[in-house]
């Protein structure tokens, strides 16, 4: 009778410690979305810090400038062919 009493109370303290330690389905889900929209968060933040660096670089307005002179030369042939 003891060993029977002793095992269902180490039974109950297993189960017990073991709910304690484990989070709900519900919780892993939601720690798992919160998990995801700060990643999001981040790769956006990221991903524009990253653009505005590339639009205000050198390389970026010199490619510009260049296409607006080529479209401007283009744009003037085109000007002089049709008058």
């Amino acid at each position: 009778m003891r060993l029977y009493l002793a095992a269902a109370v180490l039974l109950l303290a297993l189960v017990a410690y073991t709910e304690a330690q484990d989070d709900t389905i519900a919780e892993k889900f939601s720690n798992f979305g919160d998990q995801v929209t700060e990643f999001g968060k981040n790769v956006a933040e990221k991903a524009k810090t990253h653009f505005d660096n590339f639009r205000t670089s050198e390389f970026a307005e010199n490619t510009s400038n260049w296409f607006r002179e080529q479209f401007q030369k283009i744009k003037s042939k085109i000007d002089e062919i049709s008058q």
